[in-house]
Parts: C-alpha cells; sequence; structure tokens
C-alpha cells in the first residue's frame, strides 16, 4: 500500500512551525471541519506531512510525521487528533502565488481549496514541492528532525 501524505494547515499567529520545532512533539488537535476531520481520521502513524502557514504567511514551509495515529480528541471527543513531529523545515518557504502559477501544483487540492486544514497530498506534488524549494527529499521523509539533519 502506498504511504499516504497530507497537506497540514497552521496558523503561525496560533501555533505554526516555529513552535512545533520548539515542542519536538505536538498533538494536532483544534480541527473542526467535518471534511479536515475525516482526513485526519484516515492518518497514520509514520505518515509524512507538509506543513503549510495560512495567513499572513500563505506558505508551506516545512515537512513533519505523524507520530501517533488518529485518538478521540479528550476535549472533544466527537473529534480527532494525532500526534506530529517536525521532521524538515523547507530550503526556503513556497509561497501561495508560486503554488498558483506552477502547473503541477496549482492542481493539488489544497491549492484550490484552502479552507480545508488537512488534505492528502499526491507524490507528484510532493515531490514538486521538493523541487521547487530546493529540499532534499529524502531528508524530507526521514523517520525523524536528527535523521534528516532537521530541527
Amino acid at each position: 500500500m502506498e504511504e499516504r501524505r497530507w497537506v497540514f494547515l497552521a496558523d503561525p499567529s496560533d501555533y505554526g512551525w516555529n513552535e512545533l520545532v520548539r515542542d519536538a512533539r505536538t498533538v494536532w488537535d483544534g480541527i473542526k471541519g467535518a471534511q479536515a476531520q475525516r482526513n485526519l481520521a484516515q492518518c497514520g502513524a509514520g505518515d509524512p506531512v507538509l506543513i503549510y502557514h495560512t495567513s499572513p504567511d500563505k506558505a508551506l514551509v516545512g515537512t513533519a510525521r505523524v507520530s501517533g495515529g488518529p485518538r478521540p480528541d479528550p476535549k472533544f471527543p466527537e473529534r480527532v487528533v494525532v500526534d506530529l513531529e517536525p521532521v524538515l523545515q523547507l530550503r526556503r518557504p513556497l509561497g501561495i502565488a508560486e503554488l498558483r502559477d506552477d502547473g503541477v501544483l496549482s492542481q493539488a487540492g489544497f491549492v484550490k481549496i484552502q479552507r480545508v486544514a488537512v488534505q492528502p497530498i499526491s507524490l507528484a506534488h510532493w515531490d514538486r514541492v521538493m523541487e521547487k524549494t530546493g529540499t532534499d527529499p529524502g531528508a524530507a521523509l526521514a523517520t525523524d528532525a536528527a535523521e534528516a539533519g532537521g530541527p
């Protein structure tokens, strides 16, 4: 079975890449939308994740890994949460304007519909992000930050 890959939207003014790096592991909670919750429930331990900062940055900024699969949110049992660990900061942020202008990435679901906080991403789109940012794809898929040379 092919490994699933995801894009998680993060509000950098609330909890973004820098906080994830600082904490080294977090419970990814606060996801309320029905489609995002369905997607989050499909995440599995080990799945790679791209972190996308919403406003004001509007850019992909790093890679992470689901380190603990879905389970009920202790505060809101009707929702699920996962554990997430940072892996590697992208060599450069990839902003929404550049994503929209790229013939491949403009077709990615998270570029077309930015309101769904957890979305799958295809291997072709993942690879294109690595190419555009100059990020080592092997390091971006490492099992942890230390292996990747990341945070």
